[in-house]
């Protein structure tokens, strides 16, 4: 309680009815995912699959290949197409989104067909180290995914986030100057300070630094250039920067290769068991592709407490450095304030929720933080 007073506002019913029912549609949505995989093994199906995807696919086993990846995500998408609609009424219900079911249907599609695109270049490459390298296949395809995940961390900007939205520069040229210098303060080169037009779906605000290297960028949401004074533009923008500050894009980068090691040597033990125990003739058997999703999922479900908690301690160093870098910790509380109402976000969750589920900490905490530091540089104005 604490927090709650420390901010002066509790989550009113219609933020706390919205959370929840997100949170169990994303519980939902999982529990349907891994029963997918799972009776796909249990029940035979994935080879029945197979050998569909063999005779669509002339028995060439590349095009075979993509031809059971498109069965095993088209028959995803069916059955989770109405979670997905029924997260779109959600957001219709809350007032907070101003997208058509046409848009909406649209961008499923495109979702779809990106998945497709990116499943096909990551399956295939998948196997092929399998095939061609059967001993090792792991390690080589632990490094290429690894190198994909770069690459896509720097292409999104200008490949994939322009095929759902619409970006342009920036016009005012004072905000944007005002950006840019406080990008350079800090250490962080930019190319370009963009008006993200998200009112065309969403009522929610957002801002984002993104890509690497040459395509790094720095993204704002109409909805928040539109409602947020340039103070709290600053402050939202000094938070993302003090990611950049703190290295956390390369630290998260280290800890994903660290945690995919893992998976792809936890994948290879179980495809030489499930071979060893006759479930597929070889490892190059694609039927076994279910088993390595689930091979994922598992470990993804594991470590998601622990991935969360590591999240919510670089948001606090970020918080601490946006901190630092404004003249008035006023601005950072008073967009906080204004996020947490127009996002319909928690302030205050549960502990057990915010520990498992959340990878910020809860508004409420970070506006005690700051008020903290208020407080500690009203008292040492020259620390």
């Amino acid at each position: 309680m604490a927090e709650e007073a420390i901010s002066g506002q509790v989550d009113s019913p219609e933020a706390r009815r919205y959370n929840r029912i997100r949170r169990w549609l994303g519980i939902t949505d999982f529990v349907v995912g891994f029963l997918f995989l799972v009776v796909l093994l249990a029940t035979g199906w994935s080879d029945s699959l197979r050998d569909f995807a063999y005779r669509l696919g002339l028995q060439n086993y590349s095009f075979s290949l993509f031809m059971y990846l498109v069965l095993l995500l088209g028959i995803s998408k069916a059955l989770g197409i109405g979670l997905d609609y029924y997260g779109f009424r959600l957001e219709r219900r809350f007032k907070l989104t101003t997208q058509r079911f046409s848009s909406w249907a649209w961008d499923e599609i495109k979702g779809f067909l990106v998945s497709l695109v990116l499943g096909t270049v990551v399956v295939e490459l998948l196997y092929l180290t399998i095939r061609q390298w059967p001993q090792n296949w792991w390690l080589l395809a632990w490094a290429l995914f690894m190198g994909l995940f770069v690459l896509l961390a720097q292409l999104a900007p200008v490949v994939l986030f322009p095929i759902f939205y619409k970006f342009e520069p920036l016009e005012d040229e004072g905000l944007r100057r005002r950006l840019v210098v406080l990008s350079e303060r800090s250490g962080t080169r930019v190319r370009g300070v963009y008006r993200w037009r998200l009112s065309e779906k969403s009522k929610k605000a957002n801002a984002a630094l993104t890509g690497l290297g040459r395509t790094r960028r720095i993204i704002l949401a109409d909805t928040l250039l539109d409602n947020y004074t340039p103070d709290e533009v600053e402050a939202v923008l000094a938070h993302e920067l003090g990611h950049q500050v703190h290295r956390h894009i390369l630290k998260s980068i280290l800890v994903q290769a660290a945690i995919t090691f893992v998976g792809f040597w936890a994948a290879n033990w179980t495809l030489h068991y499930a071979v060893d125990r006759h479930m597929f003739e070889e490892l190059s058997d694609f039927a076994n592709l279910p088993l390595l999703a689930l091979v994922s999922v598992v470990l993804s479900f594991l470590l998601m407490p622990a991935l969360n908690a590591y999240s919510r301690f670089n948001e606090r160093q970020a918080d601490r450095y946006a901190f630092e870098s404004i003249a008035s910790v006023d601005p950072f509380v008073s967009s906080m304030n204004k996020l947490a109402e127009q996002n319909l976000a928690e302030r205050t969750p549960s502990k057990w929720v915010e520990w498992f589920f959340h990878s910020h900490p809860s508004i409420a905490r970070r506006l005690a933080a700051a008020h903290e530091w208020g407080k500690t540089q009203e008292a040492h104005p020259h620390a």
